[in-house]
């Protein structure tokens, strides 16, 4: 064998070797990430209700414990080498009550959104309610059930009155791998009956993985660059002035948020 074809050989086999171990790495996050959630829930939240009377509080320190919690899974997946990430322009969520709206590429974006940004309340797939490895967390701190109805609205427009940062994917659902996003109108609602701005995080991931529809032991051929970049803030009252009534201004909002995650979330756009 030729000195190229052993060198191919090699890095082949390296490959193949870190393919690998990304693989299991992904396995043994998600497992510690289960078990943590079942101990949070099963142990831990429970006792916070017998130990702290004042709901309020309880729910503080509830979601303070999913903030940390959250964190060190995605520094666990960090420094497994399964990904890196960048946190751009988190200055900007030093302030109290804010509608933030962000794209959803990966699976993980909401433990990365909980897990960084302060203060935060969230939607919440209602079925994560329903699962073992995640109700407790959920219930403990409070967040809202996107199976809630027409209450959603005005669910998310007093946490933000309360000084809640509430954190929104307007899609939906993660992103397909075709990259197509599609708001629905929830999000847009909640702006224009709340009179909120919308501060927009846009997040990447390259390459793409955790997607909708993808299973998790299929890794990317490489480690994973996830980028979330908070921007400035998209004023929702020249909606309000520009339309006849407040659901044109929520279609207008919508369309608008559509094109501007599609254009921002592209490769091209990482800064």
């Amino acid at each position: 064998m030729s000195t190229k074809g052993t060198a191919g050989a090699g890095a082949a086999v390296i490959d193949a070797i870190n393919r690998a171990w990304r693989i299991f790495g992904t396995g043994l996050s998600f497992f510690v990430f289960g078990l943590t959630g079942l101990i949070l829930g099963v142990l831990v939240f429970p006792a916070l209700q017998l130990l702290v009377s004042n709901g309020a509080r309880r729910q503080q320190l509830a979601r303070a414990i999913n903030h940390f919690t959250f964190r060190q899974f995605v520094r666990l997946m960090n420094g497994l080498g399964l990904l890196r990430y960048d946190l751009v322009g988190f200055d900007r969520l030093e302030r109290r009550g804010l509608l933030i709206l962000a794209n959803h590429p990966s699976l993980i974006d909401t433990v990365f959104l909980l897990g960084f940004v302060r203060h935060s309340n969230c939607v919440v797939n209602g079925q994560l309610f329903r699962n073992p490895f995640t109700s407790g967390q959920l219930r403990a701190a409070g967040y809202i059930r996107s199976d809630s109805g027409v209450a959603i609205v005005d669910d998310c427009v007093a946490a933000l009155e309360a000084g809640d940062n509430v954190l929104i994917f307007p899609e939906g659902t993660r992103t397909p791998l075709d990259g197509e996003i599609h708001l629905r109108r929830g999000a847009a609602n909640i702006a224009v009956r709340g009179g909120r701005d919308v501060t927009p995080i846009v997040i990447r991931c390259t390459p793409r993985t955790l997607s909708k529809g993808e299973k998790w032991w299929r890794v990317p051929p490489r480690r994973v660059q996830i980028t979330l970049e908070v921007c400035n803030d998209i004023p929702v009252q020249p909606f309000l002035e520009a339309a006849a009534e407040p659901a044109l201004a929520v279609r207008d909002l919508t369309a608008h948020l559509e094109r501007y995650f599609t254009r921002e979330s592209r490769p091209h756009a990482v800064v």
